[in-house]
């Protein structure tokens, strides 16, 4: 009975967390909400609660599937004849993020496989969920892959208004379909990393949804649709959560020593993809603005809701942002085995 109370606790605070994190705008607040819910309880319970080892699974599920429907054919043909710059600038943005990744992992309380992936610029949640996996300390890259968003979305307004002289308006976002939704998510979920298992692929109840939704969306099997917006929520809070319920007294202590370095290399990651954002308009003739939130390293939603308001080529941006996403993700279980084996 206490226990049963304790969960409900756990899960009241998360969910109201949500709400006040939400409010203030803050990217992913439900994964936020529940990291800070599950360290609290860590912390400061005698008996932390702990997870059914499914839960987490299924949460990486719905965030593979939720990566997986942003891959359409109609985004990236957006690329059009500029994607040849366009895929040097995301290698670009990898090797970008290995140096300060290589750099962090200098760091005495960080291992190579954590630094990097703590500043690998993409598809943080993705790398989140699957950092345990891959060797890495999901503690901190989880810290400090969200510190990295946190500030690129509190910094969009300003540099917009001051660099560009645009104000951003709020973007409407597109109504859940829960039925075809749910439908996506079963069917993906499912069977990718049943599939995912099958066909070895590393870090497959993440890699596998992803791929098959992905697959789904390029044909039109998906009918357009997309996870419903509480579902995502969900999936964010239970990785928030897990994560959040590992933590110790010695840990907190670690990531706050590691804070410091960490963020002189995020702002220098950002500096740097901002250089590459100056690079690809030069190249390609694109106007400025457009260049620089299609290289933006974070925040994919964000910075979306900001080229629409700032009248800014959506489309485009988003193209730009996916492909990174996919190549980030799918190129970190290489770069996981790389590293421990020179470590």
């Amino acid at each position: 009975m206490r226990r049963a109370a304790h969960v409900l606790v756990l899960l009241v605070a998360t969910v109201v967390a949500t709400g006040l994190l939400g409010r203030l705008g803050l990217p992913s607040p439900a994964l936020f909400a529940g990291l800070a819910a599950g360290l609290a309880d860590a912390l400061v319970s005698r008996r932390p609660v702990t997870l059914p080892a499914r839960a987490g699974t299924a949460g990486q599920a719905v965030v593979g599937v939720t990566i997986g429907t942003l891959v359409q054919l109609s985004t990236l043909s957006a690329l059009g004849a500029h994607w040849l710059p366009v895929l040097a600038v995301t290698v670009g943005t990898l090797a970008l993020s290995l140096g300060t990744g290589w750099l962090l992992g200098r760091h005495r309380d960080v291992d190579a496989v954590t630094g990097a992936f703590a500043l690998v610029a993409g598809g943080a949640s993705g790398l989140v969920a699957i950092a345990r996996q891959l060797g890495a300390d999901e503690r901190v890259v989880a810290v400090v892959q969200y510190v990295r968003v946190l500030l690129v979305v509190l910094s969009l307004p300003v540099v917009l208004n001051v660099v560009f002289g645009v104000r951003t308006a709020p973007a409407a976002g597109p109504a859940d379909d829960w039925p075809a939704g749910i439908a996506l998510v079963v069917v993906c979920g499912v069977a990718g990393p049943w599939l995912g298992r099958w066909a070895r692929l590393p870090a497959h109840t993440l890699l596998g949804p992803l791929l098959l939704a992905a697959l789904a969306s390029l044909t039109g099997l998906s009918g357009g649709a997309g996870v419903p917006g509480p579902v995502q929520e969900v999936a964010y809070a239970l990785i928030g959560l897990q994560i959040g319920l590992r933590f110790t007294r010695s840990s907190l202590v670690t990531v706050a020593r590691v804070l410091p370095a960490a963020l002189g290399l995020i702002v220098a990651g950002v500096l740097g993809s901002a250089g590459l954002g100056v690079a690809l308009s030069r190249v390609t003739g694109l106007p400025l603005l457009d260049t620089y939130l299609a290289t933006t390293p974070g925040g994919l939603y964000a910075v979306l809701a900001a080229a629409v308001g700032a009248g800014a080529d959506a489309t485009f941006v988003l193209a730009v942002q996916v492909l990174r996403l996919l190549v980030m993700l799918l190129a970190a279980p290489v770069l996981a085995r790389a590293l421990s084996r020179g470590r």
